[in-house]
């Protein structure tokens, strides 16, 4: 089944509640990181494959990669924005943003938390370095708290956004806007239920503690 819908948004924009949000609206099952490591065994080869893929030139399988599922949002794919949306040129984007000095207090206690899971697995190395290193990619990986950088590849990463796709196929996303929004750009009725709200900060630290007990 070919991705009707492509998220752009960076990690820690809200991407964890919009998966629920395109599940429960029928577009799922929704890729997100959790996924990854839900199954790490076949999920971490396929994007060290894409990358190396995309680096040489050569072709990379998205279709294997997304097998089974109608939606995308979040890392890993979301640093392959550019690649999907020409692979799936039917699909719609949307792009999660929030304030971009909010983001970077985000990442520095979450994804790029010193210690933390990913550049944990860039001082071991192995199999989860290079996957770490499939999305946080380019000259990012040196600026991972470098505030003034941060913050304006945030602002870069939208405008790159806003400029290469047609104004009909993009939603800017903010969290907090709740369903309206998004279904209106779905073209689908909201549901009764509230827009979910998950993966705060909190629950983004308290379950990576977890999982770093349980690799320990």
């Amino acid at each position: 089944m070919p991705l009707d819908i492509i998220g752009s948004g960076l990690g820690r924009t809200g991407t964890k509640s919009l998966q629920t949000a395109l599940n429960m609206l029928g577009f799922g099952p929704c890729y997100h990181m959790i996924e990854v490591f839900q199954d790490q065994e076949r999920k971490v080869p396929q994007w060290i494959d894409a990358s190396k893929a995309v680096d040489s030139g050569e072709y990379a399988d998205w279709d294997a990669v997304f097998d089974g599922y109608r939606s995308s949002v979040d890392y890993p794919g979301a640093a392959y924005w550019r690649e999907l949306i020409a692979h799936y040129p039917q699909a719609k984007v949307i792009h999660t943003v929030r304030d971009p000095e909010a983001w970077f207090e985000s990442t520095q206690a979450t994804i790029f938390r010193p210690g933390g899971v990913a550049l944990s697995a860039f001082v071991q190395g192995g199999q989860m370095a290079d996957f770490f290193r499939a999305f946080i990619r380019g000259e990012l990986i040196d600026h991972l708290h470098d505030h003034g950088f941060l913050v304006d590849y945030f602002r870069r990463h939208t405008e790159e956004v806003k400029a290469a796709i047609p104004s009909e196929r993009l939603l800017i996303y903010e969290p907090g806007q709740g369903w309206e929004p998004l279904c209106d750009f779905l073209g689908v009725a909201a549901p009764p239920e509230a827009y979910p709200s998950e993966n705060s900060r909190a629950e983004f630290i308290a379950r990576r503690s977890a999982m770093e007990q349980e690799q320990a």
